[in-house]
């Protein structure tokens, strides 16, 4: 079984939904955790909307800093922050795989209610091609 880290600046939608989809498409093969730099202190319901509508159950996940995993090993570490430069991308050290996939934020999205709907089904469509392709 791999654990894997999936590392994002506040841990409340990009990381969380790559976590929850690991888990559910790496059933029995992949055991996925997400954290992040600087945890915004709670988890983006439409993070947890977006799964459900696509059918991914995303158990109770929280908010939290990588700092509670310091010590702990992991097969493969993901960052899933947007290569924009005033963005911080955590790096988690150690003896492991490093990946990064570059996702949007959909937490910045503004408009109507479909149009955030739809920045948040990108980022969720992203994160899972990346982990069918790279990952599974």
């Amino acid at each position: 079984m791999k654990n894997v880290l999936v590392l994002c600046t506040g841990n409340s939608c990009r990381s969380v939904m790559a976590e929850a989809l690991i888990n559910h498409l790496g059933a029995g093969s992949c055991n996925a955790f997400s954290a992040g730099s600087k945890p915004a202190g709670y988890v983006h319901p439409k993070s947890i909307e977006t799964l459900k509508r696509h059918g991914i159950e995303a158990g109770s996940p929280r908010s939290k800093s990588w700092d509670e995993f310091e010590g702990q090993s992991f097969d493969l570490v993901i960052t899933v922050c947007d290569a924009a430069a005033s963005e911080a991308c955590p790096v988690f050290l150690g003896s492991h795989k490093k990946l990064h996939w570059p996702t949007p934020d959909p937490a910045t999205a503004t408009g109507s209610e479909e149009e955030i709907n739809a920045a948040f089904d990108e980022a969720y469509n992203k994160l899972k091609a990346r982990i069918e392709s790279e990952l599974l």
